[in-house]
């Protein structure tokens, strides 16, 4: 259920307005801090595949909207009750850090009255000790519940001709993606008819390498939000050799920011590399929309030395997609991670300790 936003002020007014969706999401998209799972969009698909998700704006006395959140609801196991859940937010200019504080007491107090027994918000913040006090001033606490990646790599999309960011990468990738291109593998933008293809290509992969995905009706619902022509924020990307699918992506836009978000390959035609030349043609696909970033979305949390150091003997894990994206000669960047606020002390420990019982965050957002 996705139910409408709950304005709140940040000094008192009378009637704050009620933004409507498109308002919300534009001034997401146009603010530093915006970030695509903070989209009303991204709250109509969480909220079709098991989350309550509400959304909260803040607003200064001149009635306009300076800061927010959309934040999810999840139902815990065992009867805890539920968890608020804030993915790359609130929204707001952390920089100030009286409005941050106050978007953050905004969104707590939308997850105390639907009854959340603690919030918690991974802040589109990189992970410095400036950030870290001005979210221990806002009384949030650092936790190990990381559903986004904690540690990524972002390329540099923002160059003259888009053979400089050919030349931004290591030789080997530079060549592979080459070597795609001359071996008669073709990139295409993909449909709804396209996306069970892909779906079975997400399980081959997840098998091969061992990794959750979403079921079908989820992806379809993703590019049915995000992909509509009216959207046309995220794409999926087929790469093909003689018209027979080897590897498939979807890419997300938004902002000044692209996202390689979900990928798949075939067992099959690997020695083409056709993923290679899909991640090249998704570069190209953001930069065409305005994007001067491109998040890899997701490596392992280590320091860029060890990283560098064990990379060539490490299967494990995110060990082999480092290995892959390093090679697009990015900057390793770390999010400062997840922190919370506690409503239910009691409660919130009985969840700490059944998730390390679990093994798992029950988030999965």
């Amino acid at each position: 259920m996705f139910t409408p936003e709950e304005p709140t002020r940040a000094r008192k007014e009378k009637k704050p307005p009620v933004y409507p969706f498109a308002k919300w999401d534009m001034f997401v998209e146009q603010h530093p801090y915006g970030h695509f799972l903070q989209t009303n969009l991204w709250g109509e698909l969480k909220s079709a595949h098991g989350w309550r998700s509400t959304r909260a704006s803040l607003i200064n006395p001149n009635a306009e909207l300076v800061g927010g959140s959309i934040v999810h609801f999840r139902r815990l196991p065992y009867g805890l009750g539920t968890v608020a859940y804030v993915p790359r937010g609130p929204v707001v200019n952390w920089d100030d850090r009286e409005l941050a504080a106050s978007a953050v007491r905004s969104t707590s107090a939308i997850a105390r009255k639907k009854g959340a027994i603690g919030m918690v918000v991974e802040p589109g913040l990189l992970d410095t000790p400036s950030d870290q006090r001005t979210l221990r001033d806002a009384h949030l606490f650092p936790i190990d519940i990381n559903v986004q990646p904690r540690r990524t790599i972002w390329v540099n999309l923002d160059v003259e001709e888009e053979v400089d960011i050919l030349a931004q990468m290591k030789q080997k990738t530079r060549y592979n993606v080459g070597l795609a291109k001359r071996k008669g593998v073709t990139v295409r933008e993909g449909g709804p008819d396209d996306l069970p293809m892909f779906y079975a290509m997400m399980q081959t992969t997840s098998e091969r390498n061992v990794f959750c995905i979403h079921p079908l009706d989820y992806y379809q619902t993703f590019m049915r939000l995000f992909g509509s022509s009216g959207a046309h924020l995220a794409s999926l990307l087929i790469a093909e050799y003689d018209h027979r699918p080897l590897a498939a992506m979807i890419a997300v836009a938004f902002g000044k920011k692209g996202t390689y978000l979900y990928g798949a390959s075939a067992n099959e035609g690997r020695e083409l590399m056709p993923t290679y030349l899909l991640q090249w043609e998704a570069m190209r696909w953001a930069r065409a929309r305005g994007c001067v970033t491109y998040d890899l979305w997701g490596v392992p949390d280590e320091d860029e030395a060890y990283l560098e150091a064990n990379f060539k003997d490490r299967d494990d894990g995110l060990w082999g997609v480092y290995r892959f994206k390093r090679g697009f000669g990015g900057q390793l960047v770390r999010h400062i991670g997840a922190w919370a606020q506690v409503f239910s002390p009691l409660r919130w420990w009985l969840f700490t300790q059944a998730r390390r019982i679990r093994k798992t965050s029950g988030l999965t957002a």
